[in-house]
């Protein structure tokens, strides 16, 4: 039986890896719904562009469903106040992620080039604003989210939806929108020839350097910007129940970059980012697609994980009520719940990774104008 301390440490971990598998696989059929209208000039391109994710994006929707779930599960404190506070912006997705099931099912049904068109932008919308909100979301998390805790641990939000649009949060909005599209532009270079691969290639080069220069410039600005981070000044049981309100947290201009320094190996997660993200557009222009995917990959690896590191082991730091911050410590389910997630993790995770491996395994290739006229019976 593991212990609660190691449980508490273990679930961070996964809700990382859960967020890094939505934002790999989910997020490069949002990047392909997001480049739909640019690298497509015409009906039979779009739809090449649309084919290439059609059979996969409701599977890759299982990392998002599955990290919603676990955050519910393993941190249902910091379920309850983020979907108090972030409401609007999580309305805001939800309607712009209609627009994908919609798009894809909808779109062909009729052959008129204004009912399309109409859902090529839809579609467009489904995979351009969720990964600019949460980046927003992240940049908030960062500066601290004007909440309270009670002494009964109900939260109460103090802000308002367009506080959350400040200039260091569209800052990280930036960042994920130009690696969620970096990622589809890799992903269609891969599965597209011609025209719309030569395209495809251009814009993600375009998209990696912009999201390098972004991360590159949120990350001076965390440090030179006067954005205080947070750190905890009292002792801490890892092992206790969980009580937020037992500790004493200050704020501090060093705190995001302490871990980096107790540890730092940390680096290698910014300079993964970037040379992630550099080594992928090299890759791309060189004709080495798969390559170029697996590293702008790991560039996604590196951006969330240089984030989770500055930030543990806080989730949700409070701008008004530092104490009431919400940390890996004491912000998480019960022992006996960690514990039987943790042993069902261990049984699915490798059944999603293993039907999802076997689907691309099965449509693998490339896609082309050739096989969407010979085949103008198919679905999308």
């Amino acid at each position: 039986m593991l212990d609660y301390t190691t449980l508490k440490i273990i679930w961070w971990l996964l809700v990382g890896v859960l967020l890094v598998g939505f934002a790999i696989m989910d997020g490069h059929d949002m990047g392909v719904g997001t480049l739909l209208p640019f690298v497509g000039k015409n009906d039979d391109e779009r739809r090449v562009v649309i084919n290439t994710v059609g059979p996969h994006w409701d599977g890759n929707q299982v990392w998002f469903i599955t990290g919603g779930g676990a955050i519910f599960a393993a941190w249902p404190l910091v379920y309850a106040t983020a979907f108090s506070g972030f409401y609007w912006a999580m309305l805001a997705v939800l309607w712009a992620l209609f627009f994908r099931p919609v798009g894809f099912d909808y779109r062909s049904k009729i052959h008129d080039a204004r009912w399309r068109s109409t859902w090529d932008w839809g579609l467009f919308v489904g995979g351009a604003v969720p990964p600019l909100i949460f980046g927003v979301a992240f940049g908030n998390l960062l500066q601290g989210v004007p909440f309270s805790l009670d002494n009964n641990l109900v939260s109460h939000y103090n802000g308002s939806f367009w506080a959350l649009l400040n200039p260091f949060a569209l800052l990280c909005g930036v960042v994920s929108s130009a690696m969620i599209t970096m990622q589809g532009g890799m992903y269609l270079a891969h599965r597209t020839e011609g025209r719309i691969q030569i395209r495809s290639i251009t814009l993600a080069a375009y998209c990696a350097w912009a999201m390098v220069a972004a991360f590159v410039l949120a990350g001076l600005w965390l440090r030179f910007g006067h954005i205080d981070g947070y750190v905890i000044t009292s002792s801490v049981d890892a092992a206790a129940l969980p009580d937020p309100l037992a500790k004493t947290v200050a704020r501090s201009s060093e705190a995001w970059w302490q871990n980096y320094r107790a540890q730092p190996m940390l680096w290698l997660l910014p300079c993964l980012a970037i040379c992630g993200a550099s080594l992928a557009t090299w890759l791309v222009q060189s004709g080495r697609t798969l390559r170029a995917f697996v590293a702008s990959s790991l560039s996604i690896l590196g951006v969330i994980g240089t984030a989770g590191a500055a930030m543990f082991p806080f989730v949700m730091p409070s701008s008004i009520q530092p104490n009431a911050s919400l940390t890996v410590w004491d912000s998480v389910s019960s022992h006996l719940t960690l514990q039987l997630m943790f042993f069902a993790t261990l049984i699915f995770m490798p059944l999603i990774i293993f039907y999802t491996s076997w689907a691309y395994h099965v449509m693998r290739g490339k896609v082309t104008v050739a096989d969407i006229q010979a085949n103008s019976h198919q679905a999308y």
